[in-house]
C-alpha cells in the first residue's frame, strides 16, 4: 500500500502570532542573566562559589547577597523550561500542518545543532560562560522526549535531579573560593584568553548540561503539554501555587550560600559544598516560579492591547537570542583588559549597575527595531538555517 508523502514542514511562528507570556518572560529574564553574568568579567579578588569577591565593600556584598538569593541559579533553569516549551510548540506546529514525527524530528535536531554551534562560536568571541551550548545539547540529546508519555518525562525529570545533586557536588568540591583571576576574563592577551575560554566551555557545558538544564527542560516539556503560558487564565491555582512554592523553596534554599558568599559565615567545606549544591538544586523550583509569576501576570493583561513596556520586554524576549549575545559584546568591551578594562577597577555593585544598563539598550534597541514582525539577526539566522533544505 502506497502512502502520500507528508506535507512539507512549515518554518517558524510569525511574530505577530506568538504567546505573550513566554516572550515576556524570556524579555525579563535576560535582565536576570545580565545581573548574573556581569561580575564574572571582574578579576584580581577571591571569589566565592558563585564568583562574587569575598573582600568587596558593603554596598558590593548587599548587591552580590541579593543576587545570590534571587538571580544567581534561577535565571539558567527558567530559560532551560522556556526552551523545552518552545520546543513542544515548534513541534507541534509542524505535525499540525502535516509533518511526520522522524520529520519534525530532524528540525528539533537540526535548531539543537546549530544552537550548538552558536554557542561555540559565543565561547570563542566573547564568554567562557555561555549557556546555549548546553540548551543546543539538552536538544540533541533530548529531543525524543517532546513526543514521549507524562510518566516517562517525570521519571527523566526524577534521574535529572539526582545527576544534578551529584554533578553540583563534585563541581562545588573543585571550585571552593576559587580565585577570579584565574578566569579568562582576567588576561590580557586576547589568544591566550580565547584558548581558556574554549577550555572553559568545553567543560561547563556538559556540566551545565548535566546539573543546570535537563530538569527544567522536561518540566518545560510537560508545561508546553498544557498550555500554562498560553492560557494561564485556565491554570490560574496550578501556577498560584508554583509562584508561592518555587519562590519559597528558593528563596530557602539560597540562604545558607548567601551568608557563606557574602562572608557573613564561614563554614567547613563539607557544609559549604552542600550548600552550593542546595542553592542550585532549589534554584529550578526559583525558575519555575518565576516563570509562573509572569504567567499570572499576562493572564490579567489584554492580550490585544499590551502597554508600551509590556510591548518592549515582550520585544526583548522575542529577540532573545540577539540580545543575550549583545550583552557579552557590550561586557568584553566594558570589563575586558584588552579591552575598556573596568574588569579590574570595579567591584560587584558597579557590574550590576553597568549589567542593567546594558538591559535596558538591548529593551529599547528590541523595541525599536522588532514592531513590523522584524526577527533579530541571531534569530533569522537561526531560523535560516533550521528550516534551510539541501
Amino acid at each position: 500500500m502506497s502512502i502520500a508523502p507528508p506535507a512539507p514542514v512549515h518554518g517558524a511562528t510569525p511574530v505577530a502570532r506568538r504567546a505573550l507570556a513566554p516572550d515576556l518572560a524570556r524579555g525579563l529574564m535576560l535582565l536576570l542573566i545580565a545581573l548574573a553574568h556581569a561580575h564574572m568579567y571582574l578579576s584580581g579578588h577571591e571569589a566565592g562559589f558563585r564568583g562574587y569577591a569575598l573582600d568587596g565593600g558593603p554596598l558590593d556584598r548587599l548587591v552580590a547577597g541579593t543576587q545570590i538569593l534571587l538571580v544567581d541559579g534561577r535565571a539558567l533553569p527558567m530559560f532551560a523550561a522556556l526552551f523545552g516549551y518552545g520546543l513542544v510548540q515548534l513541534a507541534n506546529r509542524q505535525l499540525a500542518t502535516g509533518g511526520s514525527w522522524p520529520q519534525v524530528r530532524k528540525v528539533l535536531r537540526r535548531r539543537s545543532l546549530w544552537l550548538l554551534a552558536f554557542g561555540f562560536c559565543h565561547a570563542l568571541l566573547l564568554f567562557f560562560g555561555d549557556i546555549l551550548g548546553a540548551y543546543g545539547l539538552v536538544g540533541l540529546v533530548l529531543a525524543g522526549f517532546v513526543r514521549r508519555e507524562d510518566k516517562v518525562v517525570l521519571r527523566a525529570a526524577v534521574v535529572g535531579l539526582v545527576l544534578h545533586v551529584v554533578v553540583l557536588l563534585g563541581f562545588g568540591l573543585l571550585t571552593v573560593s576559587a580565585p577570579k583571576g584565574d578566569t579568562p576574563a582576567a588576561m590580557a592577551d586576547p589568544v591566550q584568553a580565547t584558548v581558556m575560554r574554549l577550555i572553559g566551555w568545553a567543560t561547563m557545558t556538559p556540566t551545565y548540561f548535566a546539573a543546570g538544564v535537563v530538569l527544567a527542560f522536561l518540566f518545560g516539556i510537560w508545561a508546553a503539554r498544557r498550555r500554562l503560558l498560553e492560557d494561564p487564565a485556565s491554570h490560574r491555582d496550578l501556577l498560584s501555587r508554583v509562584a508561592v512554592l518555587g519562590t519559597g523553596l528558593a528563596v530557602a534554599g539560597a540562604v545558607p550560600l548567601t551568608l557563606i558568599d557574602t562572608s557573613v559565615w564561614t563554614p567547613s567545606d563539607m557544609v559549604a559544598v552542600p550548600a552550593y549544591a542546595l542553592h542550585s538544586v532549589t534554584g529550578i523550583a526559583g525558575g519555575l516560579a518565576y516563570a509562573a509569576v509572569i504567567g499570572l501576570a499576562t493572564g490579567r493583561m489584554r492580550r490585544d492591547r499590551p502597554g508600551p513596556v509590556v510591548r518592549a520586554l515582550a520585544a526583548c524576549g522575542q529577540w532573545s537570542l540577539t540580545c543575550y549575545l549583545l550583552q557579552s559584546v557590550i561586557f568584553v568591551a566594558v570589563f575586558a583588559p584588552y579591552a575598556g578594562g573596568l574588569g579590574t577597577r570595579v567591584g560587584d555593585a558597579a557590574a550590576s549597575g553597568i549589567a542593567v544598563v546594558t538591559w535596558l539598550a538591548t529593551v529599547v534597541l528590541a523595541a525599536l527595531l522588532a514592531p513590523g514582525g522584524r526577527r533579530g539577526p541571531a534569530e533569522a539566522a537561526l531560523r535560516r538555517l533550521t528550516y534551510s533544505r539541501r
